[in-house]
C-alpha cells in the first residue's frame, strides 16, 4: 500500500472499516464528510454531538507494538493510571508508523479494520454513554454506534481499562 496515491489509501481505509463492519450488519452506520473530523472538535462539530461522545482512539506503543486505546472524547490519558495497567510510560505511536504498525492514517485510526496483532482496549470513559461515535478509517469519517456494539465490533478486543482522566464528575 506504501506506493498508493494518499487518497486511494484513505479510500480502501474507510471501504476497509466499512467491509469489516459489514459482518455486525453495521456498516451502513458509516459516515463520511466533505470536511475534516480528525480532532474531537471538529467530528462533534460534523455530527452535531457533543464533544465528549466522540470515541477517540489513541494509539500506543508497548513492548514494542502497537496497542489502541478507544476513550472518550473529553477524556485524557491519565499517565499513573496507564502505567499501572500497561506497566509502562503511556508513549504514542509516530504519525508517519500509523498506517504500518495500525492500519490507518492519523484522525483515522479507529478499531476496526486493523492489523491482526494490534489489541484493542475500551476505556471506562465510553459507558456514561448511550451512542459514540469513533472514527471509520480515514479523517473525515465516523460511525454510530452504541457502547455494546463497539465492544462487540472492535476487532481484537481485549478488554475494559480505566486510563482516562478529566471526564469523571469530581464531588
Amino acid at each position: 500500500m506504501g506506493f498508493l496515491p494518499q487518497e486511494k489509501r484513505l479510500t480502501m481505509s474507510v471501504e476497509s472499516v466499512k467491509e469489516y463492519l459489514s459482518q455486525f450488519g453495521l456498516a451502513d452506520r458509516v459516515m463520511e464528510f466533505d470536511a475534516s473530523s480528525a480532532t474531537v472538535a471538529e467530528a462533534a462539530a460534523d455530527l452535531g454531538c457533543e464533544p465528549a461522545r466522540i470515541a477517540k482512539t489513541m494509539a500506543f506503543v508497548v513492548a514494542g507494538h502497537a496497542i489502541l486505546v478507544v476513550m472518550a472524547g473529553d477524556g485524557k490519558v491519565d499517565n499513573p493510571r496507564y502505567k499501572a495497567v500497561f506497566h509502562t510510560k503511556a508513549a504514542m505511536v509516530h504519525p508517519d508508523q500509523l498506517m504500518e504498525l495500525v492500519g490507518h492514517p492519523m484522525g483515522g485510526v479507529c478499531p476496526f479494520a486493523i492489523r491482526e496483532d494490534v489489541p484493542v482496549y475500551l476505556d471506562e470513559s465510553l459507558k456514561r454513554f448511550d451512542i459514540i461515535y469513533p472514527a471509520a478509517g480515514t479523517a473525515s469519517s465516523a460511525v454510530k454506534l452504541s457502547v455494546p456494539e463497539l465492544e462487540q465490533a472492535a476487532q481484537n478486543f481485549a478488554g475494559w481499562v480505566d486510563v482516562a482522566k478529566g471526564w469523571r464528575v469530581e464531588a
